[in-house]
């Protein structure tokens, strides 16, 4: 087979960024809009958790006297406490959603990176408080001291999960704009799956999304998970205060239960918006701008993520003299 080869210009090459430039000014608009309504979504998000956190009080309390009567109700408002906090603002669904958006998954892996993080972040919670607690026997003011640097470090892995994306993806915007163009070929023989002649001419669905994958995946879920939320702590430090943790640690399980729930939706979203965005734009295009449409749809994830992993970071409050206030 003979092969004709075209380089394209240095001016040609820079023209077939445009998405790449219209992707950013967009990512950069909405990360302004985000960084100034921040403050005021978690003024809101956190008034209506201190109303919930109040009954969930007062059902430990009952269930202090009254198991058989309060627990189930104690579980069930815990679940829907999961169901309706995960609704709120979060950096989990900006995590799973950037990344389902941008990058192709099967649904298979996405349920499980949603189920694997909400059920980390109820795991966290109570690692933290036995070993904070019970193991170390360390004071109340030390759990806020540790819940405040895991989610700092929580979204450390957000900002580092970002780079790793837009490192990958202009790696392959670079390699795109230096292959060269076919102008005509003359084929000598057509590959086919069953060709017959011993090579493997296109990898299979596992080899696509096999690879350094699992890197930015258990990036995702560590990102997601490593941050315990405030709610189950609250119900953990209470439930052992008043001698009923076996069922603070049950809440916290139910309230895991219930925020998966609504992350494998919205990852269920996501999915289908996705694949339907694919099937309608077919092949029209050219692959070339294809592969650079892709390839800038996930650079524009990375500084997604990357823009509000810092929103995050400088928006924890800072402990005082080792107390901070509680969020979601």
């Amino acid at each position: 087979m003979s092969v004709i080869f075209s380089q394209r210009t240095p001016g040609r090459r820079w023209l077939s960024l445009w998405p790449l430039a219209l992707f950013l000014l967009l990512m950069l608009v909405g990360g302004l809009w985000i960084w100034q309504a921040w403050p005021q979504v978690m003024l809101k998000s956190a008034l209506w958790q201190r109303d919930v956190n109040q009954q969930l009080s007062a059902l430990l309390n009952a269930v202090a006297t009254h198991p058989e009567r309060a627990g189930g109700s104690l579980l069930l408002l815990s679940f829907m406490y999961g169901v309706l906090h995960a609704l709120g603002p979060g950096h989990g669904k900006v995590v799973i959603a950037t990344w389902l958006a941008t990058h192709p998954s099967k649904l298979k892996s996405s349920i499980v990176l949603t189920l694997a993080a909400a059920l980390l972040q109820g795991l966290v919670a109570i690692g933290l408080v036995v070993g904070v607690l019970t193991v170390l026997q360390l004071p109340a003011r030390q759990l806020h001291l540790s819940g405040f640097w895991l989610e700092k470090g929580s979204y450390a892995l957000v900002g580092g999960l970002g780079i790793l994306l837009c490192w990958r993806a202009i790696k392959r915007l670079r390699a795109l704009l230096r292959k060269p163009v076919f102008i005509a070929f003359t084929p000598r023989h057509v590959h086919h799956e069953k060709c017959g002649c011993g090579h493997q001419h296109l990898p299979t669905q596992e080899q696509l999304h096999s690879g350094d994958d699992w890197r930015a995946r258990l990036m995702i879920v560590l990102s997601m998970g490593m941050r315990p939320c405030s709610g189950a702590i609250m119900v953990l430090l209470f439930s052992k205060v008043i001698g009923v943790f076996s069922w603070g640690m049950a809440s916290v399980l139910a309230m895991a239960a219930g925020t998966s729930l609504t992350i494998t939706s919205l990852a269920l979203l996501v999915h289908t918006f996705r694949a339907l965005a694919v099937k309608l734009s077919g092949n029209k295009a050219p692959a070339l701008w294809r592969q650079v449409g892709w390839s800038t749809l996930a650079l524009a994830g990375g500084v997604i993520l990357l823009v509000a992993a810092l929103v995050m970071w400088f928006s924890v409050p800072q402990p005082v003299g080792g107390l901070r206030p509680w969020r979601g």
